[in-house]
């Protein structure tokens, strides 16, 4: 989501059908039971299986702080209220209202002053006291009340519009810093781009008096470097996008090119040969960063700064969407061979690459270590890791008994694998995954190998994982699965 955001203008100016497009599955599984957050969640998956979150340690995330809950809550709100601003009516948000309003609600407790978390620059880490952060939270409860003025609910919108203009004033006290406003509440003498700022002009919120952008924009041309305005005072690194963002800020022509100019130099001038960057140092023509990303997008902003311009464009889009299929029902998942997420199993094992037969049943592991699992590097995330494991690869064997009473048609491999895995069992292929998760995920085991599924019988577990860089981890069970009644 928080790629999707700063993507949006270019797909908000295509049309309606789009803009929902790029936001209908986050907003469809945040109404999953696996959704268990009181903010709107950062991603669905690892392309190409949206089979829930993965970011911050996913679905079982114990630290909001590793997640962007105010971000993401924000994002979604914001966007939902473009497109109802593009329909004319909150009919696609209502689909998702009880969503909405718990994340307008987490807004009211965290946004106007936000804890020790990330945002979309996650690559510049936490940060607490955001003050672009806490505008965006301000600016989503305003939005959130427009939609309630769009459904006929005129108290709330008018309750929402005062929130949030007592919580701008309050911004203004905490943020100010003389001519400019800092990059968070408790740093005096910083300052940051409030590119999240833009939706108050394009929603026609009027939450923050026109001086603030006036000051920020006066500042920025302060600050502005060769190639454009750094993202804030810590770095000479900037987004693209969001220059384009803060441009739109601008009241005069010669200030939106004042910052939009040196984006055009450093294009056309740098060494850098890559598709269009959306970030680089802005003192060096050589440097080169993110590209081709969909964020991109964003430098379509301005356009819909003019209300002819977005309805010229995204007036073209005369499809009209039906239902939205609904999030499925999470299926039962019984563990009945024990992975070791809680007790850890013992495992044969070596990192020597071993005979060709070594996954055959009959082969002597006599000479491999034991030790429990799963193996891997402490601190991967998603795995307990009982074994240190620090090599390209690790070849195990364990025998086990399928439980009586499983229907070998209902059982699948329970595994975690960072990164390429093979599992045999009694030496047939079993199943093959290449990458890494961050969680246990349940694995179809191929037809040659479910024969060896009888109940009562004694099967080897053999398993092979590689490993190329970064965190890693194996760990191998059974599970039965079935649809939800």
């Amino acid at each position: 989501m928080d790629v999707i955001y700063p993507a949006a203008p270019q797909f908000l100016l295509m049309g309606p059908t789009y803009a929902k497009a790029l936001v209908a599955p986050a907003l469809v599984y945040s109404t999953s039971p696996r959704w268990k957050f009181p903010f709107a969640p950062h991603d669905v998956g690892t392309y190409p299986q949206a089979n829930g979150q993965v970011y911050g340690g996913g679905e079982d995330s114990k630290n909001e702080a590793d997640m962007m809950p105010v971000e993401e809550s924000a994002n979604l709100i914001l966007l939902c209220a473009a497109i109802a601003r593009m329909d004319g009516n909150a009919e696609f948000a209502s689909r998702w209202w009880p969503q909405l309003t718990r994340w307008e609600a987490y807004l009211e407790k965290y946004g106007e002053d936000p804890q020790n978390q990330l945002c979309t620059d996650d690559f510049m880490g936490h940060l607490a006291h955001n003050a672009n952060l806490s505008v965006k939270a301000i600016l989503a409860i305003a939005a959130y009340g427009e939609l309630c003025k769009m459904r006929g609910d005129d108290g709330s919108a008018a309750k929402y519009a005062m929130l949030a203009r007592q919580n701008a004033r309050h911004w203004m006290k905490m943020a100010g810093d003389g001519d400019h406003y800092r990059i968070a509440f408790d740093r005096p003498g910083t300052w940051s781009q409030k590119y999240n700022l833009v939706w108050d002009r394009l929603l026609k919120l009027n939450v923050f008096p026109p001086e603030v952008a006036r000051n920020e924009v006066a500042y920025y041309k302060q600050v502005l470097q060769k190639y454009g305005v750094p993202l804030d005072s810590r770095t000479r690194l900037t987004k693209t996008d969001w220059c384009l963002w803060s441009a739109t800020l601008t009241d005069e022509r010669e200030d939106f090119e004042a910052i939009v100019n040196p984006i055009y130099d450093y294009l056309n001038e740098t060494t850098a040969r890559l598709p269009f960057v959306d970030s680089y140092v802005t003192d060096n023509r050589a440097s080169d960063g993110m590209r081709a990303r969909p964020v991109i997008g964003g430098v379509f902003i301005k356009m819909l700064e003019d209300p002819a311009i977005w309805k010229k464009w995204a007036s073209r889009d005369r499809f009209h969407l039906g239902q939205y299929a609904p999030a499925p029902k999470p299926p039962r998942v019984t563990e009945v061979v024990p992975t070791s997420r809680k007790d850890s199993a013992t495992w044969r094992y070596t990192t020597s690459h071993p005979a060709h037969e070594w996954t055959r049943p009959d082969f002597d592991d006599g000479s491999w270590r034991e030790a429990p699992a799963g193996f891997g590097a402490r601190g991967t995330p998603g795995i307990r890791v009982a074994t240190n494991w620090d090599t390209p690869d690790i070849w195990m064997r364990r025998e086990i008994q399928i439980p009586t009473g499983v229907d070998p048609a209902a059982v699948q491999l329970f595994l975690y694998h960072d990164e390429d895995a093979e599992i045999y069992i009694d030496g047939v292929l079993a199943a093959r995954e290449s990458g890494y998760v961050t969680t246990y995920q349940a694995v179809e085991i191929a037809e040659r190998a479910r024969p060896h599924l009888k109940p009562g019988a004694k099967v080897t577990l053999a398993v092979h994982c590689h490993q190329t860089g970064g965190g890693q981890g194996i760990d191998v069970g059974l599970v039965d699965v079935r649809e939800s009644e």
